[in-house]
């Protein structure tokens, strides 16, 4: 039953993750007017795809990713907590769930922090 339910938050985690990138109210291949418009104001508008800049928003979007998955566990057991009526147990499975939670949105800021450290001080560059 336990499987069950992580693998419905964690279809839910993804749907929301991949399907707000699927819905774009922009298109970004044509960047025409965004060039320009970096152009008239100074700036350098010229290829800046670089390995760099491509494992950052690797690593952007799967701490991102993760942090959809720490809100869907956060809401589960509140869900959880509030609909528990009274039974111990269901209380005690809420707080374990959200002080897991909790424990793992800690990592996931952890390893952005750190990851944008290491990258920003190996080519110069902060995580976009």
């Amino acid at each position: 039953m336990a499987n069950k339910k992580i693998f419905i938050i964690f279809v839910f985690g993804c749907v929301l993750f991949f399907g707000a990138n699927a819905v774009s109210a922009y298109n970004f291949k044509d960047d025409s007017g965004l060039k320009a418009t970096a152009g008239g104001a100074g700036y350098e508008t010229g290829d800046t795809e670089t390995v760099d800049s491509k494992i950052g928003f690797i690593v952007s979007s799967a701490l991102s990713f993760l942090g959809v998955i720490f809100l869907v566990l956060m809401i589960y057991g509140g869900f959880l907590w509030m609909t528990a009526a009274g039974n111990e147990q269901q209380i005690g499975k809420a707080r374990t769930l959200i002080a897991a939670a909790v424990v793992g949105l800690i990592v996931v800021v952890s390893a952005y922090a750190i990851s944008y450290f290491v990258i920003s001080k190996l080519s110069g560059e902060a995580l976009k």
